[in-house]
């Protein structure tokens, strides 16, 4: 994998920040983009904008096809057995809260167990909570190792007769955690439930197969996968999405409208009321051909050899505490002693170096860490380990400036 020549088509990495190169270390937050993304939706929007599934004439059925063939794309990236398990939504949040409204809300009952973790994003959390409080089922929580894993043993004490939804990370968008998803899904599977998995934080990094990890839902986001913001996919298996009532209502989700009573097209399309969001899903297919050009498995052993890479040399860094397992996904997570994560965000921008600071969206696993926020910068197909020494030097100007304060 050539990275050089991978940055070339990464126009906004090519600028100085605060009088720096950009080092763009933020990319669990949100990829950057290539030109040929954003060739398709400038390409999109200059010569075939039309809406999709209604009108005959010309700009709409090319709209319609490239629509639709970003489905197909996205049906195989993913591996899903039909396209009608694919489902095109705002995000991966929009995509987690349709299967707790619609699914969760008509498959729970007082009782039943909803299994989680601790290390989930608030939009594998959240929408559970709802569901739980609205049904009168139950959370549980997987209880997590010292390094921040799931010990298998533990699926199988917490999962019960009683679990109908195990909801879990694919990847840890704090930790790095990368969970065991197929054995998972064989332990909820015998007992008889289904199995949600956020991949927002694997779909960009590593291949996926739902057929073989045997997942019954999946969420991900085209943003953090060198796609637009604003498009999303939520894959399910066929017959419970067929079981399931649409959240939104409205135009094109409709087969017969008559004055007391409607009924729903056939999937996907029950899910995709209103005018859908084309020029995302067509960005996403771009996004796709991408990646898939460069090669998934090529990214995933460049983003494992640049944090094995910043694993060693942040860890030589006194009175820095990095917090998850040695084996993960391409990001660190980590605290200096004294220092508040946000001024350490602050002065790496100074360096024209690009991470996230805060609570990650994850305050239930800041607690378990016993933390109020971290530090994270998180690797993607464009990185370098240069950048990696440029952020080390930036952290130890960091720890001597505050040092030198306090």
């Amino acid at each position: 994998m050539n990275v050089k020549e991978i940055r070339k088509l990464f126009p906004i990495l090519d600028q100085e920040v605060n009088g720096k190169p950009l080092v763009y270390l933020d990319n669990a937050a949100t990829s950057q983009k290539p030109l040929p993304v954003i060739e398709a939706l400038d390409q999109y929007y200059r010569q075939y904008n039309s809406n999709v599934h209604r009108g005959v004439h010309t700009l709409g059925t090319k709209a319609t096809d490239a629509y639709e063939g970003a489905r197909e794309k996205v049906r195989r990236f993913i591996n899903a057995k039909s396209a009608q398990e694919v489902i095109f939504t705002r995000g991966t949040t929009a995509a987690l809260n349709i299967v707790a409204a619609s699914y969760g809300r008509a498959n729970l009952q007082e009782g039943d167990e909803i299994v989680i973790t601790y290390m989930e994003h608030h939009s594998n959390l959240i929408p559970w909570q709802q569901a739980a409080k609205q049904t009168g089922a139950t959370l549980k929580y997987i209880p997590l190792q010292a390094d921040g894993t799931i010990d298998i043993k533990d699926v199988e004490a917490t999962v019960t007769a009683n679990t109908k939804i195990v909801a879990v990370a694919h990847v840890s968008n704090v930790l790095g955690t990368i969970n065991p998803i197929k054995d998972i899904a064989r332990i909820a599977h015998q007992h008889g439930a289904v199995v949600v998995v956020d991949a927002a934080q694997s779909a960009p990094h590593m291949k996926i197969d739902v057929q073989d990890l045997d997942c019954d839902f999946l969420a991900l986001s085209g943003h953090k996968m060198c796609g637009p913001t604003g498009i999303g996919v939520l894959y399910g298996k066929r017959d419970l999405l067929e079981r399931m009532e649409p959240v939104e209502f409205g135009g094109e989700m409709i087969d017969f409208v008559e004055l007391y009573d409607s009924t729903w097209k056939e999937l996907p399309w029950k899910f995709e009321g209103g005018t859908p969001i084309i020029a995302g899903a067509i960005g996403l297919g771009a996004a796709i051909d991408f990646l898939e050009d460069v090669g998934l498995d090529h990214i995933a052993a460049h983003e494992h050899e640049l944090a094995q890479y910043a694993l060693e040399r942040m860890s030589a860094i006194d009175g820095l505490t990095i917090y998850g397992p040695k084996q993960r996904g391409g990001l660190v997570t980590f605290n200096i002693d004294g220092v508040h994560p946000h001024d350490v965000a602050t002065v790496l921008d100074a360096e024209g170096i690009a991470i996230r600071a805060g609570h990650h969206c994850a305050q239930p696993l800041m607690k378990w860490l016993n933390v109020t926020a971290t530090a994270r910068a998180s690797f993607y197909l464009y990185n370098t380990k240069e950048e990696i020494d440029q952020l080390v030097v930036a952290l130890q100007k960091t720890k001597e400036y505050f040092g030198h304060v306090f």
